[in-house]
């Protein structure tokens, strides 16, 4: 643990990572920064992790940027005049190292999100693979409400996911965006009741670390790319990734499975690799 600011955990295969300034709902301070890249970084290297949970404490997931900061400093800009190139180029490593890390994880990432998140922490949200909630589940992009255009890759994520409409909308707009309105929009996966969230989490990071990593980690590499090729590209392009998966034990353990009608097992953690 680097920060207080980040509780890390790992135990049969699931990594879990919890943003941890209930106080502040979750806001972002320097060392929940800090904290959250060297946790994903130690978790995507570990061979004892096949999955990743990423959720906040307090009933929160994360607001985003700590407005009671910006006030103390004379907002985000410390009362200056002029854009500070250093802050802009340390955030955006920031960015790469958290948003994007999890974006382009190798490993599934899976956002539990009890609460309110707002602001940057939509960015770390939806840049999970998959994301489940309850009806305590609040998104709202707040940036409008401070003053400010949006960062953390909000926008263009929520353009994939949402729409250009829709993503103008709610980021224009803020409106407050509930559990089932965030299911039927494609913001998460499913919606659970608040008491179950724990558990349900669990069971669904439980089916990814304990699944054909060699898999997952090929189905993540080509639905990466795909937004960005053609049927064409993308097509040739995962053919090689295929053929490799046909030669790993979990094939050939999955296809016994199948043939017998039985569940197949796969080695718990991380096995995967298949470039």
């Amino acid at each position: 643990m680097v920060s207080d600011d980040v509780l890390t955990d790992i135990a049969d295969g699931v990594g879990t990572i919890t943003l941890n300034r209930p106080d502040r709902r979750n806001a972002l301070s320097d060392g929940m920064i800090e904290g959250l890249t060297l946790a994903l970084k130690d978790m995507e290297a570990s061979l004892d992790v096949g999955a990743i949970v990423l959720t906040g404490a307090g009933g929160a997931f994360c607001s985003g940027g700590d407005v009671q900061d910006f006030h103390e400093q004379g907002g985000e800009g410390a009362g200056s005049t002029e854009v500070d190139q250093v802050a802009v180029v340390q955030q955006r490593r920031d960015q790469e190292e958290t948003v994007g890390r999890i974006y382009r994880c190798r490993k599934p990432v899976l956002a539990s999100i009890s609460g309110a998140v707002a602001g940057a922490g939509i960015g770390l949200a939806l840049a999970a693979d998959l994301r489940i909630g309850s009806p305590r589940t609040v998104f709202a992009t707040a940036f409008g409400a401070v003053g400010l255009a949006g960062d953390y890759g909000v926008a263009w994520l929520l353009d994939r996911l949402v729409g250009p409409a829709k993503a103008r909308e709610l980021m224009f707009l803020n409106p407050r965006i509930r559990g089932e309105e965030c299911l039927a929009l494609g913001l998460i996966n499913w919606v659970v009741p608040e008491e179950e969230l724990e558990l349900r989490t669990s069971e669904i990071a439980a089916q990814l670390a304990n699944g054909p990593s060699h898999a997952l980690d090929g189905m993540k590499q080509n639905l990466l790319r795909a937004p960005h090729e053609d049927l064409t590209t993308s097509m040739s392009v995962e053919v090689p990734l295929h053929k490799a998966t046909g030669l790993t034990e979990d094939h050939v353990a999955a296809v016994r499975a199948f043939v017998a009608k039985e569940k197949p097992t796969f080695p718990i953690g991380w096995h995967g690799d298949t470039a």
